[in-house]
């Protein structure tokens, strides 16, 4: 038997890209939230600024599950200050572990001025890999896209929220669950 998020229409929630680069951390995604082939909202918030302000973060997935995992990443923010990485890692063990939990359906970029971190539900806390230039991650319907384009602009002379502006214009440009009304948030 089918369950019901199967016979659901499926919902496509977004683009996030994470851009490190000269010292400077930014996470900016798009406003599009799509169910089917109707798109629901144009200007949803899903990248925003967790516990005191010092970390970032952007969601792709379901929204009411991602803010779950928002609230639980505040929790652990709160229980290891200046820690993300660790807090992240205790997340990812809750997330794996806890039976309401491992059914959410979102993933997570985060980052602090020290450290970017992609968070799944199967547990992955990825550092994304750095260059000379700095580092890129992206996430969501249109993730790929802008993860091409963050590389691709890394190595120039742009700065880290001009690179992930051009990449989610570049990403809105080719995926339809993708849309041109970007947030950027900015250590």
């Amino acid at each position: 038997m089918e369950s019901e998020r199967e016979t659901s229409p499926l919902m496509h929630a977004t683009t996030i890209i994470l851009i490190k680069k000269k010292g400077e951390t930014v996470i900016a995604g798009d406003g599009q939230v799509s169910l089917g082939q109707t798109i629901m909202k144009g200007n949803a918030r899903k990248v925003r600024r967790l516990g005191k302000g010092d970390v970032i973060a952007g969601f792709a997935g379901a929204t009411a599950d991602a803010f779950t995992l928002f609230e639980r990443l505040e929790t652990k923010l709160e229980q290891y200050p200046g820690q993300l990485m660790r807090a992240c890692v205790e997340l990812a063990k809750d997330w794996r572990m806890d039976r309401y939990l491992r059914r959410l359906e979102a993933m997570m970029l985060v980052a602090d001025r020290n450290v970017g971190l992609v968070l799944t539900g199967s547990g992955d806390v990825l550092e994304p890999e750095a260059s000379d230039g700095g580092a890129v991650a992206a996430i969501g319907s249109g993730g790929n896209y802008a993860l091409a384009a963050g590389r691709a602009l890394i190595d120039t002379d742009a700065d880290a929220e001009t690179i992930a502006r051009r990449a989610m214009i570049i990403a809105a440009d080719i995926c339809v669950y993708t849309n041109h009304n970007i947030v950027v948030e900015k250590i």
